[in-house]
């Protein structure tokens, strides 16, 4: 799962620096208040859930209310890292667009972008409220404590947001610009509320207006993903339907709050941890050793490392992050042109998106019931294969380089940095075992992670730096709220797609394809490489996987194999130029203009459809060690 890089400054900004240093301040004393306790969540979460495999595991007596702790402090954490996200900008979206705009356009889509979340926070306040009081009447069942104290971070998140929206707008200092962005959202509401009459008679053609038109509106004008989905589930509901908007802050709070989700922080800090610690470069260091004399010999590194370090971390953008800075700045000594480079890095996180134990296997599970252990197992294969398609292109593009300057590893270097590299190649195996065994649940094993990690660091590789550590969990933080708001408000609108009747409509048109089951594949294949460019690729899993896998079952499709059809097409789309945010995040990452990498990335993207197709056809690539 990749996060779409959003610039903080608005483009033009002038600020008075007297009116723009008070508010700065408490700005970052307000932002300071919201990180510590949120990196804080993230301690607690890993603590606990690790104190419930050792008392279970090795006391044998478990805890009763780890589980619902973690679930108590598992909100909190997505709300608050929600929150850190917002003050930093980094909540999801397109930024293609607004991109090529010129300047002053620019800065006006950027103020929209603030004022639309800002419109749909205003308006899920109340409700948020409401719900929390609703689930005051509820007692937790092991700790015997009101659920409003779970609950209640759902408003608390929320009026944090509000002020932290409310002190941008502050900071801006072109009022005009903010009079006019704040007008423009303002007119589009009133005009919806308005037109309220008129859209119920229009029945589930509004779902045409709210769930196509404000989303792609929405998404394209650059409005953060998440509230987008937002305001055209809660415009959908209060507009055409009686349906109470509490039940939507309940959906969300469903989507958000799911135990198995837990695993998207605590993997997302992994992949932090294992960079930090040194393990990340000990893997590349041994594969280059291997692979280094031979054409090519660096880019199949690349492969190989984004397969060994998916298989510890989940997030892609740790993934790209522990390799790129490793391996580059040799390959371009060897000549390798920066757009090659950071085209092949962008593939190879598609490639990678099935490799155990990746966020998106952990939120099909989560929004769809497939279990997590048989999507642990079937995503193994499917990234070996288009690792091998990468690979023929790699061959057949830098089969004239010259590599007589470079000098060959020896046996005995080989299996130096085979030993040093050891104890971080064990690291994904002790996780799948940990799996597939019954250790631990899917949830649970990233602190295993997590401990190993902590001692290889600290015992082996020596290079644990104790300054990073807040900075990490604030990150892991952040980045964990913004996926799981997105979460979410998309659990939101596949709740109101279902109780449409739409869920139902499609199923009989999809089962009702020429071709049975090869079209329905085909036809899953071009809709999720689209989702996975726009929508990026949690949101379109959460808000189509619930609908789409029972068709699949229906139609004659093993739930594992149309899961590794589907995110692998999601994965292509989302590192597809010129609306992948992947891509982008790579050529960050990579430090590479994105106009470099444009011509050479469409020959790997070629080569990833060859191996899509390929898993396509052969269900045993994914199913076969079931």
């Amino acid at each position: 799962m990749i996060n779409a890089e959003v610039t903080q400054a608005v483009a033009g900004e002038v600020v008075s620096p007297r009116r723009r240093a008070p508010v700065a301040a408490f700005e970052r004393l307000l932002g300071t208040l919201v990180e510590i306790p949120a990196a804080l969540l993230v301690v607690a979460e890993i603590v606990v859930l690790f104190a419930g495999v050792v008392a279970r595991y090795v006391v044998q007596q478990p805890l009763i209310w780890s589980d619902e702790l973690a679930s108590i402090l598992f909100l909190w954490l997505a709300m608050l890292g929600a929150v850190v996200a917002f003050r930093r900008s980094e909540h999801m979206r397109m930024t293609a667009v607004v991109a090529s705009a010129g300047p002053t356009l620019r800065a006006y889509l950027d103020v929209v972008a603030t004022c639309a979340a800002l419109a749909f926070l205003l308006l899920i306040v109340a409700p948020s409220y409401q719900y929390a009081y609703e689930e005051s009447f509820i007692t937790t069942p092991a700790l015997q404590i009101s659920n409003s104290w779970r609950a209640a971070a759902l408003p608390v998140g929320i009026c944090l947001m509000v002020l932290f929206a409310l002190l941008r707008l502050l900071r801006v200092g072109d009022a005009r610009t903010v009079v006019r962005a704040v007008l423009s959202v303002a007119l589009v509401v009133v005009l919806f509320w308005l037109a309220s009459p008129w859209l119920r008679p229009l029945g589930n053609l509004n779902l045409v207006i709210f769930f196509v038109g404000v989303v792609g509106f929405c998404v394209f004008a650059g409005v953060p993903i998440a509230f987008a989905f937002g305001l055209a589930i809660f415009g959908y509901l209060a507009l055409t339907t009686r349906t109470p908007l509490m039940v939507l802050v309940g959906r969300m709070d469903e989507g958000m709050s799911h135990l198995i989700l837990l695993a998207v922080p605590l993997f997302v800090f992994l992949g932090l941890l294992i960079e930090m610690a040194g393990m990340a470069r000990a893997m590349v260091a041994f594969l280059a050793s291997l692979l280094g004399h031979v054409r090519g010999g660096l880019h199949y590194v690349l492969v190989g490392a984004m397969y060994l370090v998916s298989g510890i971390s989940g997030s892609k953008a740790a993934d790209m992050a522990a390799v790129a800075p490793v391996l580059f700045p040799e390959m371009k000594q060897r000549g390798a042109r920066p757009g090659d480079l950071v085209a092949l890095l962008a593939s190879t996180g598609a490639q990678t998106e099935t490799i155990p134990p990746s966020l998106v296997l952990i939120t099909i599970g989560s929004v769809t019931g497939v279990s997590i252990s048989a999507l642990f197992t079937g995503g193994l294969l499917p990234g070996v294969v288009l690792a091998i398609t990468l690979s023929v292109l790699v061959w057949w593009r830098y089969r004239g380089e010259d590599l007589s300057h470079v000098r060959r590893a020896t046996r005995a270097e080989i299996f130096r940095t085979f030993i040093i590299a050891l104890p971080a190649l064990a690291l994904p195996f002790v996780i799948r075992y940990a799996v597939v065994e019954g250790v631990a649940t899917a949830t649970e094993v990233s602190t295993i992670g997590i401990v190993y990690g902590f001692v290889v660091g600290l015992l082996i590789y020596r290079q644990f730096d104790w300054r990073r550590l807040m900075p990490m969990l604030i990150d892991t933080a952040c980045l964990s709220g913004a996926i799981l708001l997105i979460i979410g408000t998309a659990t939101g609108m596949a709740w109101g797609l279902t109780q449409s009747g739409f869920s139902r409509a499609l199923a009989a048109a999809m089962t009702g394809l020429p071709g049975g089951s090869a079209s329905f594949i085909a036809v899953s294949i071009l809709a999720f490489v689209v989702l996975g460019s726009v929508l990026e690729g949690i949101p379109a899993i959460v808000l189509f996987g619930p609908l789409l896998f029972p068709i699949a079952r229906t139609v004659g499709v093993h739930e594992v194999h149309y899961a590794m059809i589907i995110i692998l097409a999601m994965g292509i789309g989302l590192f597809a130029p010129p609306f992948g945010v992947g891509y982008y995040a790579a050529c960050a990452i990579g430090r590479v203009d994105p106009a470099e990498g444009i011509r050479p990335i469409w020959g790997y993207l070629l080569a990833l459809m060859a191996g899509l197709i390929i898993v396509a056809i052969f269900p045993w690539i994914s199913i076969g060690f079931l």
